[in-house]
């Protein structure tokens, strides 16, 4: 694999844990829970822009068109590229239900595609939970983030989360609040005091301690 393609997706688990306080990656991201008839989670659709400087690196062995575009071939390789690589990672994509870590499985409908008016890539793709989710009996938590914080994602203002078909009658998606400069300071406060060998219960990462979550939730 050629590595500048997918450096951010390859490189960002071996990254130590001092990257948690510095991203060389930025994204800006959408989410989307996909719902079956029944009001099942079914999974997750996510949509994720890179900046520039990833975009430059990515597509630096193609070769730009004369409108500034690249060839959706070229595109389609760099997909599966990606795809395959965060593949070993869960793609970044974690669901719990009652606080339990939900198993997902093989991306599909990956799509990724160019603005050069921008110069920045947009990858799209959705993973399926391998069970699925009522949340009529339970929370239903979902986390898109880096463990290591390689990769900063941020949602997007306009729209960050967006729910394929209705809920259950009385169930509510939201996208809570981001954790607070004092509530960020006081997690890195803790970790500080941590060896490197500490890890925080119920096979969570410290990915997630800073991590914006979404939270479906259902009352009587």
């Amino acid at each position: 694999m050629n590595v500048p393609r997918a450096i951010i997706f390859v490189m960002v688990v071996l990254w130590p844990l001092q990257a948690v306080a510095h991203p060389h990656v930025w994204a800006d991201m959408r989410s989307e829970l996909l719902v079956d008839e029944q009001g099942l989670i079914t999974g997750a659709r996510v949509e994720w822009t890179t900046d520039k400087a990833y975009a430059k690196d990515a597509l630096g062995i193609y070769k730009k068109q004369a409108d500034g575009s690249y060839d959706k071939e070229d595109l389609a390789k760099l997909t599966e590229e990606n795809l395959s690589a965060l593949a070993d990672y869960g793609y970044f994509i974690n669901f719990r239900f009652n606080g339990e870590k939900q198993k997902i499985g093989k991306a599909q409908d990956g799509l990724q595609t160019y603005n050069p008016a921008t110069g920045r890539l947009t990858l799209l793709f959705s993973v399926p939970l391998l069970t699925l989710l009522d949340p009529a009996k339970g929370q239903v938590q979902l986390k898109v983030y880096d463990p290591e914080f390689f990769i900063d994602f941020e949602y997007v203002k306009e729209k960050p989360l967006l729910i394929a078909r209705p809920l259950r009658e009385g169930c509510v998606a939201k996208l809570l609040p981001i954790p607070s400069d004092t509530e960020i300071d006081q997690t890195k406060a803790m970790l500080a005091t941590k060896g490197r060998d500490w890890k925080p219960e119920n096979e969570e990462d410290f990915g997630s301690m800073f991590a914006q979550a979404t939270e479906v939730t259902c009352t009587p």
